[in-house]
């Protein structure tokens, strides 16, 4: 079971896994042009940092459960709930994914996809993903934005040595087929990992490159049931190819929150 979900059951006992508050970003059928990880800014040089903010490769030296000062900008909001926010954030350089970091609802509402904020609080490390951990603190800077282009990493696929390095960047993936959710099964998806969920929950698919399979998942804290991207995938048939963008999000290997999904055969 993911941490986010964990998480929700502690707060919300007795309720259903959408049951809980939580903004969605809508996200597109259609997968946008991918080339490098380059982007779309009105900041002078987003990689630059103020006095005291780590560079991206700083965070990654870092050790573990240490404190941490990044700037970066927003590329999605995954949840929010009691004042505590869940982010994708990224900068030319890296990515980070912040985790139910102290963000009040006003504040929350401040957090337009390619914001730039500060963030303060400590690094660390659940089942391989490498996040700020719960508790930070979240500034917004403003009159600065950035989009981060997705850079596609199809060719590191099996490869996760190198797949690592853009661990929650937004990726491409291109040219996939649609395998079976299960053994034995002709379903192209389920809903959460064992198939114990329902409309609403996490839609877990898998897809093959090169002769090996891989596992995907549509988050439904961070694209829910009424995006375009969780009816895309149900309507996946075993066989098709698609490509994909979302962020390589890690649990105990890549595990991939796909946003976006598009049939090309």
């Amino acid at each position: 079971m993911k941490k986010t979900a964990l998480t929700a059951l502690l707060l919300c006992a007795g309720m259903a896994l959408t049951g809980c508050s939580s903004s969605s970003q809508s996200s597109s059928t259609t997968s946008t042009a991918s080339e490098t990880a380059s982007s779309t800014a009105t900041a002078a040089d987003p990689a630059a940092k103020s006095e005291g903010v780590m560079t991206y490769q700083e965070y990654v030296d870092a050790d573990l459960d240490t404190e941490v000062t990044i700037e970066a900008y927003v590329q999605a909001k995954q949840s929010w709930w009691e004042d505590k926010a869940t982010i994708y954030a990224e900068d030319p350089d890296g990515a980070y994914f912040i985790y139910n970091a102290n963000v009040s609802e006003d504040l929350y509402n401040e957090l337009s996809d390619g914001a730039k904020i500060k963030v303060k609080g400590f690094k660390t490390e659940w089942s391989g993903e490498v996040e700020i951990a719960e508790g930070a603190e979240v500034e917004v800077i403003e009159g600065e934005t950035w989009k981060a282009t997705p850079v596609d990493v199809t060719d590191l696929l099996g490869n996760e040595e190198e797949l690592i390095k853009h661990q929650n960047q937004l990726v491409d993936f291109k040219g996939l087929t649609v395998e079976p959710a299960a053994e034995g099964s002709d379903a192209a998806y389920l809903y959460n990992y064992d198939g114990s969920g329902e409309e609403g929950d996490d839609l877990y698919f898998n897809v093959s490159k090169d002769g090996n399979t891989y596992t995907f998942v549509v988050e439904s804290y961070l694209t829910n049931q009424d995006t375009d991207v969780y009816k895309a995938v149900k309507n996946l048939k075993v066989g098709d190819v698609i490509d994909c963008e979302g962020f390589l999000y890690w649990y105990e290997g890549a595990n991939p929150h796909i946003i976006s999904v598009t049939v090309v055969e």
